[in-house]
């Protein structure tokens, strides 16, 4: 509007072109809290849920040449298949590689323990992932005759195996229930397998404690076939078993080693420890899955002491069973796992746990999102209609000039606000509508007024 030579001229009337169809604030207010539990719930996901398996594990294993050892490489060439490359790392046999796992600053992973030992060090932080197969005490001993008893072995000179290995500490275990110890008149000598195979065959010592893991079959048959070397038959075997709890007696057939020389001569009894493959509490779940069914490859075969199908399995003796071992002894792989390639699996596997949060959370929050929002519009409505009953409520107390000229101020005032409040286009039947009954409560204001005296 400008004025020119006393004319005065109004220019165009702005008028808007549209009117916004969304309030933006009431969507974003309506909005904002889904996305808030939604983030949160994806975050407490992502956080809990486990990394990508590493691709390279450490396993440890035994002495050179034994069935631990052998057993482990057999891992490797199954584990390898799916992209996991196993480190085998010696031993000198199964109370080293006990302590080795139990040592939080050693860098292994799982590794191959009997059964007997796990009072030795703390194994809190050990969980088993089956028993993978029966490791035989084997006592073989020259003398002319049978010998009946351990104790029968006092004085003489004995191989119980090096330091660090299930032998010894079994053979020490054994002696010690029959009164032998160390430093008594039985020499005990630091010997285990062919060394100790060959010492006793030789002369030098008189009896050998070796293991299934230290003794191969041959090395069996051939010290059998030797004059007076004799291998010994555990006649005490219930007393053996109530006393030491984790052995488990056997039966050595007649002519199993040798059908045709009918080697051993008659069945023989023999105590056996179980070994475990032991590891880390926090293994990932799919190595977990991949070692047992190595395990189930390798040891799901029938031998000389063991039935098809016996091993693996969820024997739970001195560890307990991880619980990822449990799930898969129970219903093998997930889908992923037995459908996909490892690193496939792997990603679906981990891509899963976001999603879960997404369905449950953020899907149903969005279709609340509309319901919300109209709550929110709606609200805003009904406010000023709350206010509008009021006003007339007070018009129908017979209200003075000065009151009734404050009330219609109070309506004008509301309906200014209806007219200048952002509102979305989607309502403006429901504005409308409202200011109808704003001037329906005006008009009965001013009729109060008219048919006043």
């Amino acid at each position: 509007m400008t004025e020119e030579g006393g004319t005065r001229k109004i220019g165009p009337l702005r008028i808007p072109q549209r009117v916004q169809r969304v309030s933006w604030g009431d969507l974003a207010a309506s909005l904002g809290p889904v996305l808030i539990v939604s983030v949160v719930a994806i975050w407490i996901a992502v956080h809990f849920v486990r990394p990508a398996p590493p691709d390279t594990i450490m396993i440890t294993s035994g002495p050179e040449g034994s069935i631990g050892q052998t057993t482990a490489e057999k891992y490797r060439k199954i584990l390898v298949r799916n992209g996991v490359k196993l480190e085998i790392l010696p031993s000198e046999g199964s109370l080293e590689n006990l302590q080795r796992l139990a040592d939080p600053k050693f860098k292994v992973d799982v590794g191959f323990v009997q059964g007997g030992l796990s009072e030795l060090v703390d194994t809190s932080g050990l969980v088993s992932l089956g028993s993978v197969f029966y490791q035989a005490v084997l006592i073989f001993y020259r003398a002319p005759a049978p010998i009946g008893r351990l104790s029968q072995l006092k004085g003489r000179r004995v191989a119980i195996g090096p330091e660090g290995s299930g032998t010894r500490f079994l053979a020490l275990a054994l002696l010690k229930a029959n009164g032998i110890e160390p430093k008594g008149p039985t020499r005990l000598r630091d010997l285990g397998g062919q060394v100790a195979a060959q010492a006793l065959l030789t002369r030098e010592i008189d009896a050998a404690f070796l293991t299934g893991d230290s003794a191969s079959p041959a090395t069996m048959r051939e010290l059998l076939r030797t004059r007076e070397i004799r291998l010994f038959n555990f006649t005490q075997r219930d007393a053996y078993v109530r006393h030491f709890r984790y052995l488990i007696p056997l039966d050595l057939p007649a002519g199993v080693l040798d059908l045709g020389s009918n080697l051993p001569p008659k069945t023989l009894v023999l105590l056996a420890p179980t070994v475990e493959l032991i590891a880390r509490a926090h293994l990932h779940p799919a190595l977990s899955d991949l070692l047992i069914e190595a395990a189930r490859d390798v040891h799901g075969r029938a031998t000389l002491i063991q039935r098809a199908g016996e091993f693996p399995a969820p024997l739970e003796h001195e560890y307990r069973i991880s619980a990822d071992a449990a799930r898969y002894y129970k219903s093998g792989k997930s889908f992923a796992y037995r459908h996909l390639p490892f690193w496939l699996a792997s990603l679906v596997d981990r891509a899963a746990v976001v999603l879960v949060p997404i369905i449950i959370v953020l899907i149903p929050g969005l279709r609340l999102v509309p319901t919300i929002y109209g709550w929110r519009i709606k609200t805003r409505i009904y406010r000023h209609y709350g206010e509008l009953m009021a006003l007339e409520r007070a018009a129908l107390s017979q209200p003075g000039p000065q009151e009734r000229a404050e009330l219609l101020g109070r309506l004008d005032k509301i309906e200014r606000t209806v007219i200048t409040v952002k509102m979305p286009g989607s309502v403006a039947d429901q504005l409308y509508v409202l200011r109808q009954h704003i001037t329906w409560v005006r008009e009965r204001l001013a009729a109060d007024v008219t048919g006043s005296p």
